[in-house]
């Protein structure tokens, strides 16, 4: 039986937690598999944006629930931050979640920001510097937590685990066996837009995430400044990738449709539409368009007719 070849582009969802499981939530992973999506992703926020007085789940359970309603689907969070969470106990979830999806997890992960997630804690917003030194910390920590926790010793002979004491996170003899699924550890997914952030893409990511250059975001603005935005963080992404000895074209790119991107791109708009939106991608050198789930009256509205004909259809009539 000929095997079909891969697209030049991947073509993944992400739907938000704002459906009730036996009301919807359950249906919409189900048809993410069956149109054919490489991963569902989710966003990790306790709240978001518009949606903070509305229907909000938890990201992980989300996730599990997905895990045991589809097969074939990859799944994720994008992203994951330090601003609600604590590298441990997210270790000891992330491989559970690993292990009943039967190793389809993948870790999309950010700094966070400074919205409702920033102080729900009741803590202070942290400044950008203390977000960015707490993120490299989180990151390496949670690295060293699901690739060295004591899983590749063993047991019996008392492997130490992993501890840790830095600035903002501990750890003291953490085991996490029986260790991920995936080998060494579940992929990580580093959402980033400075030299620093996208270092640690470098150092740990096996995709690097963007939404597009802050300077080129806005409804209002200009499809084409917006592309060469792309470009100019892909080159700094090269150069980066370079300088620490790491083969460029063995990090994956992914670009996230976000409710900020240029409304003259309009990748939802049509089959058309999304088919040139996802030629100038492939030009550029991306690897995955993540596309929102469509959610009626919000900023993620759109037509739920054409959002399964781009699945079906779009990615047959790109071209490598």
């Amino acid at each position: 039986m000929a095997v079909s070849p891969e697209p030049p582009l991947r073509l993944s969802t992400v739907i938000l937690p704002v459906h009730r499981w036996s009301q919807g939530g359950r249906q919409n992973w189900e048809r993410a598999e069956e149109l054919g999506f490489h991963t569902a992703y989710t966003y990790d926020h306790l709240s978001w944006r518009g949606f903070r007085d509305r229907t909000w789940f938890g990201a992980l359970p989300t996730l599990t629930a997905a895990a045991t309603a589809t097969e074939r689907l990859r799944l994720g969070t994008l992203v994951t931050s330090p601003n609600f969470r604590h590298p441990v106990p997210l270790a000891k979830e992330l491989l559970s979640l690993d292990d009943i999806s039967e190793g389809r997890l993948t870790l999309g992960i950010g700094a966070g920001g400074s919205g409702f997630d920033a102080t729900v804690l009741g803590n202070d917003a942290w400044s950008p510097r203390e977000r960015a030194d707490r993120f490299a910390e989180f990151l390496r920590l949670l690295d060293r937590l699901l690739s060295q926790g004591g899983w590749d010793g063993d047991p019996a002979a008392g492997a130490p685990g992993v501890s840790y004491r830095g600035d903002f996170y501990s750890a003291h003899e953490v085991r996490t066996y029986p260790g991920c699924t995936q080998r060494p550890r579940l992929p990580f997914a580093v959402a980033a837009t400075g030299p620093r952030g996208m270092r640690l893409a470098a150092q740990h990511g096996r995709a690097w995430v963007t939404t597009g250059d802050p300077r080129t975001l806005g409804v209002d603005a200009a499809a084409a400044g917006f592309r060469a935005g792309l470009a100019r963080q892909l080159e700094r992404l090269d150069g980066v990738c370079e300088d620490i000895g790491r083969e460029p074209s063995s990090l994956h790119r992914v670009l996230l449709d976000s409710s900020d991107t240029p409304s003259g791109i309009g990748t939802l708009d049509s089959v058309d539409a999304f088919v040139d939106h996802a030629g100038h991608l492939i030009d550029l050198g991306f690897d995955e368009l993540v596309v929102h789930w469509p959610i009626g009256d919000s900023v993620f509205a759109s037509d739920p007719e054409t959002f399964e004909r781009i699945a079906l259809e779009g990615l047959s009539q790109l071209k490598a």
